[in-house]
């Protein structure tokens, strides 16, 4: 991304959360042309935008994002099928990465009376958590909806239909904007009904840039954003379980930031959406009420050139794991587009006066060390503070994910978003993508960021426009 205009700047260094930001001494005398450090941006701003390997990979770490951003778009398939990667369900959402997040982006909304799937995921549990903090799974479905199953072996357990309400909103200019309110339907249930008191989220598939950046912020940043920002906007961190290192530690990835890791992120996702095991999650998806997925071989037991021996290995091997979660470690950032354009900084101070930029933070940096090296010491602007913030009864799902309530999400980074219709084909917003731009986006935002929303409810039609348009840019 590209640093911040002049007007921003100025605004910017007026608040609390550019100290918090670490933000370089010498920000002063960067253009706003000038990329972020490091080669992590790309000017490629077309259907590939965001399929671009950084600059600063070695040639072993662009041999491995190579093999990665294969294997991310390989297919899974049932053993001994040779079309693909043996180790597909039991149960399953999508047979390959690729599916969910087309091109890395974010995947679109279902049409009304549409079922949830190619990237809408249903979360399920019920009252109490896990040993290690998680959500209680749904003792019959377990904690995603699984909407295929394996052919002549495993049924589906289920599928969901989402249909749209209306809901109006207004602008204090009189101008109206139909939002549109998901609602779910569960069909064809093979297990039964879900429990009682069962709590259900649906979860879009984001887009995958700069993770390898957003994965380098040092912690104690995180922190001390969370204790500068005002105590009525004041975010808070997720503190969740690391798998492999067996502690908590502060969450980061996913909407309600109850993932550590990148590579714990990817790890649940081959888990949950194409039900293959790793050495982080060992166990195939199979709650007790499901007999025949519980006694289905399975390919974490089997062997291409062996048969099945009974000996254990996991379907995602560790090799794979590595190379795509350097592959998504290892993703650009689009250049932001125009950004001296008069109407686009007029845009940057209205998001700053709207106090938009307390939880989307303009500037993070990195820490000293990493996993990948070119990730360092670098600043970068994904206008986000990775802390959850509650969001207020309309967006709420009600669905506790370790610390985070069931009003809390985690800010969205907003890089990229202009490029969304271009990669994707689509303007789907939030956690569910309802909002279907960024206005609606806006609009739904509630409890710490009423004011700003009130602020944008409030503004012209000119100003609005220039406010989206800044966003757009990012």
């Amino acid at each position: 991304m590209r640093i911040v205009s002049e007007g921003l700047r100025k605004i910017v260094l007026a608040t609390v959360c550019w100290i918090a930001c670490e933000a370089p001494a010498n920000s002063d005398s960067i253009a706003p042309t000038v990329p972020t450090p490091g080669g992590f941006t790309t000017s490629e701003w077309g259907a590939n935008a965001f399929a671009i390997p950084v600059s600063a990979l070695n040639k072993q770490q662009a041999e491995k994002w190579a093999a990665g951003k294969s294997q991310f778009n390989e297919s899974w398939v049932v053993a001994p099928d040779p079309s693909g990667v043996w180790g597909l369900g039991p149960t399953f959402n999508e047979n390959r990465c690729a599916q969910c997040h087309v091109s890395n982006g974010r995947a679109s909304a279902p049409q009304n009376g549409a079922d949830a799937e190619r990237g809408l995921v249903i979360r399920l549990s019920v009252a109490g958590q896990t040993k290690q903090g998680a959500p209680q799974p749904d003792p019959t479905y377990g904690d995603q909806l699984q909407n295929r199953g394996t052919h002549d072996r495993v049924p589906a357990e289920g599928r969901v239909v989402v249909t749209y309400s209306s809901r109006d909103a207004t602008f204090e200019d009189g101008e109206r904007v139909a939002l549109r309110v998901p609602n779910l339907y569960f069909e064809d249930l093979n297990f039964g009904p879900l429990s009682p008191g069962i709590m259900t989220s649906a979860r879009i598939a984001p887009a995958m840039i700069g993770m390898g950046l957003l994965e380098s912020v040092p912690e104690a940043t995180i922190l001390r954003l969370a204790a500068s920002q005002p105590v009525d906007q004041r975010g808070t961190p997720n503190y969740v379980w690391d798998y492999e290192n067996e502690r908590k530690t502060v969450g980061r990835f996913g909407w309600k930031a109850n993932q550590p890791s990148l590579r714990q992120q990817i790890a649940a996702a081959f888990l949950a959406d194409i039900g293959a095991t790793s050495m982080i999650f060992g166990q195939d998806n199979c709650p007790s009420a499901q007999k025949d997925c519980l006694h289905v071989p399975s390919s974490t037991r089997c062997s291409g050139e062996t048969g099945c021996s009974g000996n254990y290995r996991p379907e995602v091997a560790e090799s794979r794991l590595a190379n795509i979660t350097l592959y998504l470690q290892g993703l650009a950032v689009p250049e932001r587009r125009n950004p001296g354009d008069s109407t686009i900084e007029r845009g940057e101070a209205l998001f700053m006066q709207a106090q938009c930029s307390v939880c989307h933070v303009p500037a993070l940096q990195t820490g000293e060390t990493s996993e990948v090296s070119a990730t360092r010491n670098i600043t970068f602007h994904a206008f986000t503070d990775l802390l959850l913030h509650d969001m207020g009864d309309e967006l709420a799902d009600n669905r506790p994910d370790f610390q985070a309530t069931g009003r809390e999400w985690r800010t969205a980074p907003l890089w990229g978003i202009g490029l969304l219709r271009t990669v994707n084909g689509h303007t789907d917003l939030l956690h569910d993508g309802r909002a279907r731009n960024i206005a609606e986006a806006v609009l739904w935002h509630g409890g710490q960021a009423a004011k700003s929303r009130g602020a944008f409810r409030a503004m012209s039609k000119g100003e609005r426009a220039a406010l989206v348009r800044f966003i757009e840019s990012l």
